[in-house]
């Protein structure tokens, strides 16, 4: 594999130690509605202001999914903020018999459900600030800097929040997009050919921030069942601002959660792990600290090196 954009980078070195903590935030607006949050931060003070990256977990997931992702972003200088759903998270399966991808195979979610997910994130961004402001050990967040990115359903809310069109309860597409990010990054991106009968131009045509999407071969869809092709149609119809796409060989749809659901062990977990690492580390560095060092790595020709037959790299500015 290729040397990175810096010597001291590497998939197995955090050069700050992480701490996590976990709280809730009540929304009184929307019925005194809980939203659970977990935050990963840099135990170092002299680190600076930190650059903010929200994560949004998939159906079924909650705020405990990629912990692997957000503990190396966070042990690199950043904050990293999960937001849980209520209506689409664990409390869909916990207690039941069954395995919880039949149990949630066998429910119909409501509309009202992915609409009020939509509406957590910027709840919690209007008012996290004073949660913060409760825990002092919390080095400086930087609040004009931040970043969106999620895990199929969570990368279905970070293309909403940056600008995808999606149905309301009536069926009208409605823009729910919020612009204080800056950039995203879809871990399985999510199509919504299921969802309306709009052309694809109109869906995703309205995306405006960079987006970087990865997938993988064997990244099939645990509830519908399409094969990871159909995710590339985020990519394909969204035209207004960069985008990039990490489709990795034989990557499968948990890779990016760091747990396996009803899939078997994957080979090439620790491998996957390590590239999908080093590949979100060098956007969020190229995107939300201005590290032309780490864009240039990652979109000149040095990623598809490093790759070395694991994957495929496209970029479109």
């Amino acid at each position: 594999m290729s040397v990175l954009w810096r010597p001291d980078i590497a998939p197995d070195h955090e050069p700050h130690a992480v701490k996590m903590l976990r709280g809730s935030l009540t929304d009184s607006v929307r019925g005194n509605r809980v939203v659970p949050i977990k935050f990963y931060y840099p135990d170092n003070h002299s680190v600076g202001v930190l650059p903010l990256i929200v994560w949004s977990h998939g159906l079924g997931g909650s705020i405990d999914g990629a912990a692997f992702i957000s503990r190396f972003i966070a042990g690199h200088g950043y904050a990293v903020l999960h937001v849980q759903h209520a209506g689409t998270d664990s409390a869909l399966w916990e207690g039941k018999d069954g395995h919880p991808w039949d149990i949630i195979k066998a429910l119909t979610i409501p509309r009202s459900a992915s609409l009020a997910r939509f509406g957590d994130v910027p709840f919690v961004l209007d008012n996290i600030q004073e949660w913060f402001a409760q825990h002092p050990e919390i080095p400086a967040i930087d609040f004009k800097t931040v970043g969106m990115s999620g895990h199929s359903f969570g990368a279905m809310t970070t293309q909403v929040l940056c600008g995808q069109q999606f149905p309301d309860e009536q069926g009208i597409l409605q823009d729910y997009s919020d612009s204080r990010f800056k950039a995203g990054i879809l871990y399985s991106p999510v199509p919504a050919f299921h969802l309306t009968g709009e052309l694809p131009d109109r869906i995703y045509g309205g995306i405006d921030r960079p987006l970087f999407h990865m997938t993988g071969t064997d990244d099939s869809s645990p509830v519908e069942g399409f094969g990871y092709e159909r995710r590339l149609a985020v990519y394909d119809y969204s035209h207004k601002a960069e985008k990039m796409l990490l489709v990795l060989k034989d990557g499968d749809h948990m890779i990016y959660n760091g747990s396996r659901g009803k899939l078997g062990q994957n080979p090439n977990r620790a491998k996957h792990e390590a590239i999908i690492k080093i590949a979100s580390l060098a956007y969020w560095d190229g995107k939300l600290k201005g590290d032309k060092a780490a864009a240039n790595w990652l979109t000149g020709g040095a990623f598809g090196t490093y790759l070395n037959g694991d994957g495929e790299f496209k970029h479109d500015q």
